[in-house]
């Protein structure tokens, strides 16, 4: 099936002391302005508005300031080479990802080591010697273009792939014959959050934009998405318009198919719902037929086809998801259980031969169950501990299958898997400079203010003292309908390497419960998810695996909004604060971007008094208050961001500097050419834990060990 596509070691730290915390430092000059606006009668001050103009010379003055600030911080701090050196020898080791079969010929992606971007090989058949087919590294010298999607024909005839440039969200799209190895001369630009969905060889459904009219087009606000149909060999001036949401410019656009191409569907999405219309593949110029309307929260995502029976997992009436068929001959669409929904929360479904591959989650981590076409239960895939994967992937037609699986300490495994004798062997084992067997994975639970069970997972060495001494990162997403899972992160191994033990919060509003734990953590029910991350923090100290003086508060996008409300809330309780390219100033965050696709999980200022007050409530930026001594906090964003417009950051770092009381350092770190962190090579995402590790080295106060 084709899913729908939406928007939606070596040489390491000699013990050398640990830098005092040092006399306060002088931040640069940034100008407290007059600007206010009146929201349902309250008057609001926004003293940085200005700024929100990220390419005036006052802001980009104030930023080099701020970068110079930065930079002389963390220059001074002896272990950061030490670190940045010994995390380049971990993470110099092979990559290797699950292949997979196009027509006759099998494709992997594989990053020797250092790679800036993994490069996509190709094999004639499964045995076959594997070729470079597409290198990305040789797109940018500096290797900041990445590849953001590919596409193939059902026979293997072309790949459609799209390329991201310096961290954004804009998309181009080429199209490469395979069998030649060349690109034709197609080219696509103006492309943004989608998919490429190929009608034979003759064409794909594509989303795309007008071109921003703003003389910033990276960090533009979205305007209306449209979905268009490219003829292969043509201009992208002659794609025919299929649909565009000016109706409903909060709406996203998606298309699919299924995987024998006899149903194409078109799905407009706002939120975490979906519509879905259809068309027979005998029919490609008529008009798609509506299966179900747009409900917000009811979403809908095609498996496959026997004939006129459509497979679809869906929440509809089952919050917790389930799988379903139809026929689509039936003009009411009647939806009839197959796998009816369980008490864990269904992720994803693979249809392989007959049998249905369903994945759960069960506390936040993988179960993968077996189904035959009417529901019976066949068992299941064994894993290997509490992790994420296990879900294999294939045609329809296939006996072998591959899968991955991860865990905190497990590193990225793929696994051949035969559909008919259920046997998984390891096919590609990571040979990584990192030992899993001095570290345990706890998943441990605590309490949250209203009483709600809230689980943590804790990573740490087996022999590691309860006595609070532990320097700890407490990471946390909580929106969304995000889940948050076990996997493993080469910087995580880093981190645990370094001494430290490393913590993450299952909070309300991500999906790892299914809708209700995802509706009880947003719009007004905001305030929960930071409850639940503040008594994880509560737990970890108390449990004293670690202390206030050790613990550091981590999270991005909207865990940057999390971090920024809890140590706006509690900025007693954290040693230190990374909030990275977060959500922050929540009067505004619609205004910019894409934050108008937010608004269904935050709610927004402008739609009424009620969502108004509890967005104030919580907002970072507009919680920061004079005279109180936060922790040392280091805001992290990228200059171009066009996901999280970097004035969030701007702003928020400015007015913690203003307001700070106490010594602890408040400092802004910006990335060039990185966007939102997508795409990002290696040697930026090398600088940035060196200088993350360094930061937490100095503030939390230890020394660190290999």
């Amino acid at each position: 099936m084709r899913r729908l596509l939406f928007a939606f070691a070596a040489a390491f730290l000699a013990a050398s002391p640990v830098l005092a915390a040092g006399p306060r430092l002088s931040y640069p000059d940034a100008p407290r302005g007059s600007v206010t606006d009146t929201y349902f009668g309250t008057v609001v001050h926004d003293p940085y508005r200005w700024l929100e103009n990220v390419d005036s010379p006052e802001t980009t003055a104030w930023i080099a300031a701020e970068q110079k600030l930065t930079a002389s911080y963390l220059d001074a701090i002896p272990q950061r080479a030490a670190i940045r050196d010994a995390y380049r020898t971990l993470l110099n080791y092979e990559k290797v990802n699950a292949p997979f079969r196009v027509g006759k010929r099998w494709f992997y992606f594989r990053n020797s080591g250092l790679q800036n971007q993994a490069v996509l090989y190709v094999r004639d058949s499964a045995t076959a010697p594997a070729r470079v087919f597409l290198d990305p590294n040789t797109l940018a010298a500096d290797g900041t273009v990445a590849l953001a999607g590919t596409s193939f024909t059902r026979d293997g005839k072309y790949m459609a792939y799209a390329t991201q440039s310096s961290g954004s969200d804009w998309q181009t799209w080429r199209i490469r014959d395979v069998a030649s190895g060349k690109d034709l001369s197609d080219t696509l630009e103006w492309s943004k959050f989608s998919g490429a969905n190929w009608v034979g060889d003759r064409g794909f459904y594509y989303e795309g934009y007008d071109k921003p009219q703003a003389a910033n087009a990276t960090l533009s606000a979205l305007g209306v998405q449209k979905e268009y149909f490219h003829v292969v060999g043509t201009p992208q001036s002659a794609d025919k318009l299929v649909y565009a949401s000016t109706a409903h410019p909060d709406q996203f656009l998606g298309s699919g198919s299924t995987e024998d191409e006899r149903y194409y569907f078109f799905s407009t999405s706002k939120g975490d719902g979906n519509s879905l219309a259809w068309k027979r593949r005998d029919e490609p110029d008529s008009a798609f037929r509506t299966l179900f309307t747009l409900d917000p929260n009811v979403s809908y995502n095609p498996v496959g086809d026997d004939g006129d029976r459509l497979y679809i997992q869906t929440n509809a009436n089952a919050p917790r998801g389930r799988l379903a068929w139809l026929d689509v001959r039936d003009p009411a669409h009647a939806l009839h259980d197959i796998v009816p929904q369980s008490a864990d929360a269904m992720q994803g479904v693979s249809l392989i031969g007959n049998r249905f591959y369903v994945d759960y989650l069960h506390d936040a981590h993988s179960a993968v169950r077996i189904y035959d076409l009417h529901g019976r239960a066949l068992g299941a895939i064994a894993l290997p501990g509490i992790g994420s994967g296990g879900r294999p992937s294939a045609w329809r037609e296939d006996r072998i299958a591959y899968y991955t699986f991860a865990s905190y300490t497990y590193p990225t495994t793929v696994y051949r898997y035969d559909t008919v004798t259920g046997k998984s062997t390891v096919a590609t084992r990571p040979k990584i400079a990192f030992d899993p067997k001095p570290y345990v994975t706890e998943q441990l639970f605590t309490t949250s203010k209203d009483g709600t069970r809230i689980p943590v997972f804790v990573v740490h060495r087996k022999d590691m003292n309860l006595d609070g001494s532990t320097p700890t990162i407490l990471y946390g997403y909580g929106g969304f309908d995000i889940s948050l899972t076990p996997s493993f992160s080469s910087s995580i191994a880093m981190w645990l390497q370094m001494g430290g033990a490393y913590a993450v919060a299952t909070l309300r509003g991500g999906g790892e419960y299914g809708d209700a734990w995802h509706d009880a953590g947003r719009l007004a029910n905001k305030q929960h998810v930071f409850d639940d991350y503040l008594a994880a923090a509560q737990m970890l100290i108390d449990r004293k695996i670690t202390s206030t003086p050790k613990l550091a508060a981590n999270g991005g996008s909207n865990g940057g909004l999390l971090v920024g409300a809890a140590i706006t809330q509690r900025p007693d309780l954290f040693g230190a604060a990374i909030p990275e390219v977060g959500v922050l100033d929540m009067l505004r965050f619609q205004k910019f971007t894409v934050g108008k696709a937010w608004v269904t999980d935050y709610g927004s200022s402008e739609a009424s008094a009620d969502q108004f007050k509890y967005l104030l409530a919580y907002s970072p930026y507009h919680n920061v208050k004079d005279g109180t001594t936060y922790p040392p906090t280091m805001v992290m964003t990228s200059d171009h961001d066009d996901r999280v417009y970097p004035a969030h950051s701007f702003k928020f770092a400015a007015a913690l500097q203003h307001a700070q009381a106490g010594d602890a350092p408040i400092l802004l770190r910006v990335e060039s050419k990185a966007g939102h962190g997508a795409g990002r090579p290696t040697e930026k995402i090398i600088g940035d834990v060196a200088d993350r590790y360094a930061f937490l080295v100095k503030n939390l106060n230890f020394t660190p060990t290999l």
